[in-house]
């Protein structure tokens, strides 16, 4: 919790106020983090109208690949500390991935766009897994590679 209130600017006793535990103040950074990403896919949809799947796509696995962990999206730097977490952070972490599955399913037409929450939601694992592995290699090519196969599997229509 030291460190926690030190990265913050807060002292111990100032981040004790806001959160009464450390598993309080983790599951309130899942649920911003969600929050973010949801906002994101948003964003690319207001932005990028019916092209805003493909753009989302490749955004994921290329400039938010590339950029420092610490500022990564929720979905590979805290998935797995979620997986460990209690309760009460993996309830958060799942009602936040239902609601960006709806968001995506039900975001304006865009080809290869997931049409419901189980393809959403195989196509955030799918993202997921694809930057967790180019993130893992050494090889900036094998990186590529991997990110490149990824948004192929997930774009087939940009890809013919």
């Amino acid at each position: 919790m030291d460190g926690l209130a030190k990265e913050a600017g807060v002292t111990s006793g100032a981040f004790y106020k806001h959160f009464d535990s450390k598993a309080d103040a983790f599951r309130e950074a899942v649920v911003e983090g969600m929050l973010r990403l949801r906002e994101g896919v948003l964003h690319f949809q207001k932005q990028h109208g019916n092209q805003w799947w493909q753009q989302f796509v490749s955004f994921y696995l290329h400039e938010r690949r590339m950029c420092e962990l610490s500022a990564s999206c929720v979905l590979p730097s805290l998935t797995e500390e979620v997986v460990r977490s209690g309760a009460s952070s993996r309830l958060a972490f799942e009602t936040e991935l239902r609601e960006i599955a709806v968001v995506i399913a039900t975001g304006p037409k865009s080809p290869d766009k997931p049409d419901d929450d189980k393809s959403a939601f195989a196509s955030l694992a799918t993202l997921l897994g694809g930057v967790t592995l180019a993130r893992a290699v050494n090889d900036p090519e094998l990186a590529k590679s991997i990110a490149s196969s990824v948004e192929h599997a997930l774009l087939p229509h940009r890809h013919k």
